[in-house]
């Protein structure tokens, strides 16, 4: 296998409606070959919100990269900075909002459920 490099900043960034922020692919099958997984960028801003789906043969993780913001667990709220990160298994889901002053940039990984 080989090594690949991935300039992120080249990855088409995509503005979602509904005040969802935006997104960038910058892991999958076409940039580097990935079968299994898919990996983005997401960008909240000021008044945006992301809900992460329940997705029931996947699994996700998400890492707060920069800014601040509130996740949404089982109608909980937590305060969440930079650091910060959660994972979701099949079924399980979670809503983020941006907070504070500077705009809320998370990783965002999804990876399939490994059938026995």
């Amino acid at each position: 296998m080989a090594t690949t490099y991935i300039d992120t900043s080249r990855c088409q960034r995509i503005n979602l409606s509904g005040a969802q922020g935006a997104v960038a692919e910058i892991v999958n099958r076409d940039l580097c070959g990935a079968k299994n997984i898919v990996g983005m960028l997401r960008w909240l801003d000021d008044g945006d919100s992301f809900e992460a789906d329940s997705l029931l043969d996947r699994h996700q993780l998400i890492y707060l990269m920069e800014g601040s913001g509130v996740i949404t667990l089982e109608n909980k709220d937590y305060e969440v900075f930079k650091g910060a990160g959660i994972y979701l298994g099949p079924g399980e889901q979670a809503g983020l909002r941006q907070s504070g002053a500077a705009p809320l940039k998370l990783f965002h990984l999804i990876v399939p459920k490994i059938k026995e």
